[in-house]
C-alpha cells in the first residue's frame, strides 16, 4: 500500500483541517513541505497548475480539496467514520457552509491590519507585501467576494452565539453527537483565529465553544514523518495510478471519457487544470496528466465546487 503523502505548510488552516482529518483516522502520513505562495513547482508538477493548499498524494494519484481528501481518507480507513450513518447529508453540507461562510469571515478578521501587523510582526516588510499580494491573486476571478473586516466583525458573534447555543444543549460531545466532519471542518478556521491574541478572543470568549474546540483539537495529526518534494516527486514517478472507481454516472453535461477538459475551483484558486478525462462521478472527477517531473499521475477533483470545460 502507498504511503499518504500530505504537501502543506504550517499555518493553512485547511492544512490544519487535513491534520486533523489524518489524526482522527489514527493514520501515519509524510510530510511535505510546500510554500505558502506562488511559484510552487514541485507541487504544480504533480497537479498540472492547483495551487491550493494541501493536497494529498498516494503514490500517482493526486487528491485536491480537502472535501474529497476526507472522502479518499474514508475509503482508507472506515471507522471511525468522518460520515456518520444517517448524517451523511447534513454533515456534509454543514462542512462545505463552513469552509465557505466561516473561513471567509475568519479570513477577513485574520488580514485586518491590527491582526496582520502581530501575525507577521517577524516578517520583513517585502516579504508581507509579497504575501498579501499572492493572496490578492489567490482570491480573484472566481465566485468568492472578500468580505470586509467591518462585516465580518458585524456577523461573528451571530455565528458564535448560535454554536455556543447548539454546544450548551448537544448532548454528546460534538456538533451532531458522534464526531464528524462537521467538527473538523468548523475547527479549523476558529485555530487560525487563535493564532494571535488580536483574534483568539473571537473565540475564547464562548466557554462551551472554547471545551468543544479543545476535544476537537485533541484528535492530533497522527504520525508524521518528514519528506521531501524531490522525493514525493520520484514516488510518482515510479507509481502506477490505481484503478478507476467502477461507479455508473450519466455524465449531465455530456462530457465523456478520453475528452480533453479543463477542471478548476469556482470560488477561488482558478487556476485551471488541463489532461484528459478519465472519470466523472457523482462526487469525483479524475484526470490523466503527465509531466517530465511527475511522470503519468490522475489528478482528483471533487465534483461540488469545481467546473468543467472542454478544452
Amino acid at each position: 500500500m502507498s504511503e499518504l503523502i500530505l504537501h502543506h505548510y504550517p499555518t493553512s488552516p485547511f492544512a490544519e483541517k487535513a491534520r486533523l482529518l489524518l489524526g482522527f483516522k489514527g493514520l501515519s502520513w509524510r510530510s511535505v513541505k510546500i510554500s505558502p505562495v506562488m511559484p510552487k513547482p514541485d507541487l504544480t508538477a504533480l497537479t498540472g497548475g492547483y495551487r491550493k493548499t494541501p493536497v494529498l498524494q498516494i503514490g500517482a494519484d493526486i487528491y485536491c480539496d480537502t472535501a474529497l481528501i476526507a472522502r479518499r481518507l474514508e475509503q482508507e480507513k472506515a471507522l471511525p467514520a468522518f460520515f456518520p450513518e444517517g448524517q451523511e447529508m447534513i454533515a456534509t453540507s454543514f462542512a462545505a457552509w463552513v469552509d465557505s461562510v466561516v473561513f471567509q469571515h475568519a479570513v477577513s478578521l485574520v488580514f485586518q491590519p491590527e491582526s496582520v501587523a502581530v501575525r507577521f510582526a517577524s516578517l520583513p516588510p517585502e516579504a508581507i507585501k509579497a504575501f498579501l499580494a499572492d493572496r490578492a491573486g489567490l482570491f480573484s476571478g472566481g465566485s468568492a467576494t472578500r468580505l470586509s473586516a467591518e462585516q465580518a466583525r458585524h456577523q461573528w458573534p451571530t455565528i458564535m452565539a448560535r454554536l455556543e447555543q447548539q454546544l450548551q444543549r448537544e448532548q454528546g460531545d460534538f456538533l451532531f453527537g458522534a464526531p464528524s466532519i462537521a467538527d473538523i471542518a468548523l475547527a479549523h478556521p476558529l485555530w487560525f483565529l487563535k493564532a494571535t491574541p488580536v483574534t483568539a478572543p473571537l473565540v475564547d470568549a464562548y466557554p462551551a465553544v472554547s471545551a468543544w474546540f479543545a476535544r476537537v483539537m485533541g484528535f492530533g495529526h497522527g504520525a508524521s514523518s518528514e519528506m521531501t518534494a524531490e522525493e514525493a516527486l520520484q514516488v510518482a514517478r515510479d507509481a502506477t495510478p490505481a484503478p478507476l472507481p467502477d461507479e455508473q454516472f450519466e455524465e449531465p453535461n455530456g462530457f465523456e471519457p478520453g475528452q480533453q477538459v479543463t477542471i478548476a475551483a469556482t470560488d477561488y484558486g482558478v487556476d485551471p487544470v488541463a489532461g484528459e478525462l478519465l472519470f466523472a462521478g457523482s462526487e469525483e472527477l479524475i484526470l490523466r496528466r503527465e509531466d517530465a517531473r511527475g511522470g503519468v499521475v490522475h489528478v482528483h477533483f471533487p465534483r461540488f465546487g469545481f467546473r468543467i470545460e472542454a478544452c
